[in-house]
């Protein structure tokens, strides 16, 4: 198959173009769809014979248009499979009588990224990714959309992207990795990030550090913890956008190309009966997101991205209505970093709704929420039997703990909030000396120097979405530090962000961020710092009229960055409470594009 490797396992080799020839009766009026455009009525003659070059007969440019967006390449393995899914998918939107349309946009990979300056791209890549989704569908008309994404931003972009255009939609996740083996134990990428620490700490040889790196990650895939991509991957079914049970089967897995297929004939069922993503997205499939988010113990970046999905739709969904939901979210899928299981063994356990089976009983979720299945949450999870065998996903009634895997936080140092994962942390509360770092290489130079002391907490500023630009991940700093076994005798804070994978007393999302004058930015050296994950709360210990001489003697900062993207984004950015978007969303809407 071209455009990436075969679907492993005994998949079919499915070409693209099979079954395009079948003649179909139409059950679609074109004349109510945007591809009208540009293939109806004698004027658009010069747009059809585009078409006809492309090979298409008359009667398959008189069917619908569905773009079928991937963010395929060669980047990473998180991507390495999803052009061959997307094609995959055409045969299912021929089969019920669409004509499929693929396109491709970008992915910044943060396994990558991570630890260097490309990490700015990271976060910035998700509104490309969803401006260039918009784009390709506004400039060819497309009249639904199927978007395949593999890796953490290009999640929540493709997402943005269906709720911005608001034409009947599809997500799907291209699916996990394989966790590695090494040792006698299943291993992450995370494992490598630890041992790097290790290494600089002199409990890891470079012997150990390599045969560790070459088998961490076996295959094709995203990273197979709950870390962002497989957390906004559960966020794409619980929120409705994705079939059920779909995204947590790995990449590797024969059903994936089931899954791409039924993907393509479902979306024409979206179309007949005009369901689109704003139909699905409410308000409470937004807290159905955020509780699944905290009881599988996810990313913290979900509190980034949930906010700027909700903007798209206009919906009201900031940083602290995330966390208000979490902090009544028992924490319940065990699962990397913080318990002991990856993906595979989430899907073996029976998926997302097998998750979401409990919590509903509970009546922690919203019932009547429609999904792309054309049926509600409640219906579809009527037809999941609960597996009471499995290991991987406890039962609510018998939480792993009463309040969920993630906390919002706020108080004099974060006004406008912070987050912190605490799944699987020892402890909720933490208090001591502020060691400051004006940038993330700066602190990791000196966890490296073994000079971040016991007890400290580690301030990490100007890395938020403006002063960064671009509110970096810090994955390469807290895996140093756990590494040299300082994880759990130190408390990390920044105004930058954190990966999926972080672990620890890691907290992100501090706003204001120091590029606005936040009191981040008024931090010194020796200051007192107090935590409190159990009641939510982060404080300064700083007289008020010392922090006002302070900011009073402040000075805003310049970056390297004054032209090109990453300059653009930074002046249009607004703060990680709000999503870090860079547009007013649809409460500014005068039109939508699926209308037009």
């Amino acid at each position: 198959m071209t455009g990436g490797p075969r679907l492993a396992h005994g998949s079919r080799d499915l070409s693209p173009r099979e079954n395009a020839r079948e003649t179909h009766v139409s059950k679609f009026d074109k004349s109510k769809l945007p591809s009208r455009h540009v293939s109806v009525g004698p004027e658009r003659a010069p747009h059809r014979s585009y078409y006809y070059a492309m090979g298409l007969t008359e009667e398959e440019i008189g069917r619908p248009f569905v773009g079928i967006a991937s963010a395929g390449n060669d980047s990473a393995p998180c991507n390495t499979t999803l052009d061959a899914q997307a094609d995959v998918a055409r045969m299912g939107v021929n089969e019920a009588g669409g004509m499929p349309r693929r396109f491709n946009t970008i992915t910044v990979t943060d396994g990558i990224a991570m630890g260097h300056q490309g990490m700015k791209s990271s976060l910035i890549s998700r509104e490309v990714i969803a401006d260039s989704v918009e784009l390709s569908m506004r400039g060819h008309c497309y009249d639904a959309l199927i978007g395949f994404a593999g890796c953490d931003k290009s999640l929540p972009g493709m997402m943005m992207a269906m709720l911005r255009l608001n034409v009947p939609s599809i997500f799907v996740y291209g699916g996990s990795i394989l966790p590695g083996h090494f040792e006698d134990k299943d291993v992450t990428v995370v494992d490598v990030f630890e041992a790097v620490g290790g290494f600089s700490a002199g409990t890891c040889p470079l012997s150990r550090l390599t045969a560790l790196e070459k088998v961490a990650c076996p295959g094709h895939g995203a990273c197979g913890g709950q870390f962002t991509a497989n957390t906004m991957a559960c966020v794409g079914e619980a929120i409705g956008l994705s079939l059920p049970n779909s995204n947590m089967a790995p990449a590797p897995y024969a059903s994936r190309a089931e899954i791409a297929i039924a993907a393509g004939r479902q979306i024409m069922t979206l179309i007949e009966r005009n369901i689109r993503p704003r139909d699905i997205c409410t308000r409470e499939a937004f807290e159905n997101a955020a509780r699944i988010v905290a009881a599988t113990g996810g990313s913290t970046n979900a509190a980034l991205h949930l906010p700027a999905m909700a903007n798209e739709v206009g919906i009201d969904f900031d940083l602290f209505d995330v966390a208000e939901i979490f902090k009544t979210t028992p924490y319940i899928a065990d699962l990397k970093p913080g318990g002991k299981y990856v993906a595979k063994d989430m899907h073996d356990a029976g998926g997302v709704y097998m998750l979401m089976k409990t919590m509903f009983d509970a009546g922690l979720l919203h019932g009547d929420c429609m999904t792309v299945t054309g049926k509600t949450l409640a219906e579809n999870i009527d037809e999941i039997t609960w597996n009471p065998d499995q290991k991987v996903i406890y039962p609510v009634s018998n939480p792993l703990s009463p309040t969920g895997g993630v906390v919002g936080l706020k108080g004099s140092l974060a006004p406008d909030g912070a987050i912190v994962k605490v799944a699987g942390m020892a402890r909720l509360q933490f208090s001591g000396p502020a060691q400051v770092f004006d940038c993330e290489e700066d602190c990791f130079a000196a966890v490296e120097a073994r000079k971040i002391e016991k007890g400290s907490v580690v301030v990490i500023r100007y890395e938020g979405p403006k002063g960064g630009p671009g509110m970096r991940e810090m994955l390469s700093t807290t895996a140093a530090l756990y590494g040299q076994g300082l994880g759990e005798h130190v408390a990390l804070i920044t105004d930058g962000r954190f990966s999926g994978a972080t672990r620890g007393f890691c907290i992100g999302h501090v706003g204001p961020e120091a590029a606005d004058g936040g009191p981040i930015a008024l931090v010194q050296d020796g200051d007192m710092i107090h935590i409190d994950a159990g009641k939510g709360t982060i404080d300064l210990d700083v007289p008020e009229a010392v922090l006002a001489e302070r900011k009073a003697n402040w000075q805003r900062r310049g970056t390297d960055y004054n032209s090109g993207v990453i300059w653009r984004f930074a002046q249009n950015v607004g703060p990680a409470r709000l999503g870090a978007v860079t547009h007013p969303g649809a409460k500014a809407e005068t039109h939508v594009y699926a209308d037009i």
